[in-house]
């Protein structure tokens, strides 16, 4: 029992092309936004400024393979 279930994962594209898991070669994965922090950030409490990233989860090993937003 996990946080994901099986039903939610998909394939992803980059840029057009199928993303393969850099660890196993999987090609399903969950989705999850995550906050990217600074120590600067933090000291001023002003976390809600920091820019999000998607994170891609692979379904199988469970690597995260993070993505800036592009500019």
């Amino acid at each position: 029992m996990g946080l994901f279930s099986d039903e939610d994962t998909e394939p992803v594209t980059v840029k057009g092309k199928p993303l393969r898991c850099q660890v196993c070669q999987n090609d399903r994965f969950w989705q999850q936004k995550a906050q990217l922090h600074s120590g600067f950030a933090t000291f001023f409490d002003v976390e809600w400024a920091s820019p999000t990233c998607t994170c891609v989860i692979c379904s199988s090993c469970r690597y995260v393979h993070w993505f800036f937003p592009e500019a």
